[in-house]
């Protein structure tokens, strides 16, 4: 948990509860998503407000559920960018109560590069590239799967 070097603190709200009175699974990729954003405005990439600005879409993500989290809680969210390919980004999370520094859940989600007006993957801008290396310590990775997909269908269309 040492490894993260950003996180967002969130309190859990009466509307984050469910029925079977913890957080509902859907909100922790709420959680996660708050935060990712954060991120990217504590490392200038995004000024919160220009959506046009923002460039990254969802590719995929995933949530492994450790232990319930409940209605008033104080947790945090670390993030962190653990590989930059050509035109994806893979992207940690832990969820953590802010008091123990526990760990709640974990997830991960794969960030694309994304340009609105052409309607399409693009590789990712050298200034977030730049910003996020120097941030996490990061060595330009070997690109993965997604990358590997993402050109094949960038050959087809």
């Amino acid at each position: 948990m040492s490894d993260y070097r950003f996180f967002h603190p969130i309190e859990v709200r009466w509307a984050d509860v469910d029925s079977r009175r913890h957080v509902n699974n859907a909100r922790y990729f709420t959680y996660m998503e708050q935060a990712r954003a954060r991120y990217f405005e504590h490392l200038g990439l995004w000024d919160g407000k220009d959506l046009d600005q923002w460039g990254s879409v969802v590719a995929e993500t995933s949530c492994s559920f450790i232990e319930p989290i409940f209605y008033g809680q104080m947790i945090r969210v670390g993030v962190r960018t653990t590989r930059i390919g050509n035109k994806s980004m893979e992207m940690i999370y832990s969820l953590q109560d802010e008091a123990a520094a526990r760990e709640l859940a974990r997830g991960v989600s794969i960030q694309v590069s994304y340009d609105y007006d052409l309607a399409q993957a693009v590789r990712v801008p050298d200034p977030w590239r730049e910003a996020i290396k120097a941030f996490e310590g990061l060595d330009e990775g070997v690109p993965r799967w997604l990358d590997y997909l993402l050109a094949s269908i960038d050959m087809i269309s």
